[in-house]
């Protein structure tokens, strides 16, 4: 089976919705504790739409089951570097999606010349963006160096 990467576009933000509250369901199992929680989570619809529009959010699927994305935005002059990608939220359903996403982000950032990309720290993405040598930038946020 062979897994697709794709751009995410503003038509898939309500099955994104569906994901992420099917797995806040067998987090959360309260009604209200997960409207809470949503109101304030990364992946909230006006966070979405924001995203969704800018074209550096990603997918991963498997014969259309979507088992993964993230959620990221080019930023100017952060830092000291002229180009950076910021990765606001990943979420996926096993290791492999997240391990190819966090590469995808990466090589994508090479590929345009951005010089590093922000990952949270949340989500155990520590051993996926370990091969990059990530550094700490902030407590809740790793960089990966994109050039040498």
């Amino acid at each position: 089976m062979s897994l697709d990467l794709q751009v995410l576009q503003v038509s898939d933000l309500e099955e994104i919705l569906d994901f992420e509250n099917t797995k806040l369901a067998k987090e959360i199992p309260d009604e209200t504790e997960r409207r809470f929680h949503g109101w304030q989570a990364r992946w909230r619809r006006e966070s979405l739409e924001h995203y969704l529009r800018l074209g550096w959010s990603f997918a991963i699927r498997e014969e259309g089951e979507l088992l993964g994305y993230f959620l990221a935005q080019p930023l100017l002059f952060l830092d000291g570097q002229t180009q950076s990608l910021w990765v606001e939220h990943l979420q996926y359903l096993n290791l492999q999606a997240r391990d190819t996403l966090c590469d995808l982000a990466v090589r994508t950032s090479r590929e345009k010349h951005l010089q590093r990309v922000y990952f949270p720290t949340v989500h155990n993405l520590a051993p996926a963006v370990a091969p990059f040598r990530p550094e700490n930038w902030q407590p809740q946020t790793s960089v990966v160096k994109t050039t040498k």
